[in-house]
């Protein structure tokens, strides 16, 4: 994965030293529709303005800026981000998709979820798994982690009327085809 990929908000200046920061806004946004771009910058111009929301900044702030008006809209951004991806809420022991819909989880399917989320996309071998549920690997029956994983897809399916976006991965364990975000 590269670096412009792991990328979930960025502060943007049109001036940089090496391009124009209108067209670095504009290549960040065609690699990814989901990172929150804000462009800070001294030009207030309206052609300045309007050229940097089209080319895919979501706020353009104008310097010098009130720091709490930087503040909120971080936070905003933040909101806004949480809300169009899965998220593995810990102190609710839940599991948020990004229609909103949400599922209870046992402690068990949280760490199940979360470990499998730690691996961004790969899969996560049934001995890992199984060990970080804070079990030993050879004395633990492995079906009971086919029934957990089993009973967990029928149970979101029940929630949201579509199958949960977690995969068998063959002859080595299990994988989240989605990114979650742990919170």
């Amino acid at each position: 994965m590269s670096l412009i990929d792991r990328v979930q908000m960025a502060i943007c200046d049109v001036m940089l030293p090496d391009g124009s920061g209108f067209d670095f806004v504009s290549s960040l946004r065609e690699h990814s529709a989901r990172c929150g771009i804000v462009m800070l910058t001294a030009r207030s111009g309206t052609h300045d303005i309007v050229t940097g929301l089209h080319g895919g900044a979501d706020h353009y702030l104008v310097k010098p800026v009130n720091l709490l008006q930087l503040d909120a809209t971080l936070h905003a951004l933040a909101r806004r981000a949480l809300r169009h991806c899965w998220v593995l809420e810990k102190a609710a022991l839940a599991l948020r998709s990004p229609d909103g819909v949400i599922l209870e989880l046992s402690t068990g399917e949280w760490q199940l979820l979360s470990v499998l989320a730690a691996a961004r996309g790969n899969a996560v071998s049934r001995k890992d798994i199984v060990q970080a549920q804070g079990h030993e690997w050879l004395e633990f029956d492995q079906r009971r982690l086919d029934t957990q994983v089993s009973r967990l897809r029928q149970r979101w399916r029940l929630v949201a009327g579509h199958e949960l976006p977690l995969k068998t991965a063959h002859r080595s364990g299990y994988v989240l085809t989605v990114e979650v975000e742990l919170a």
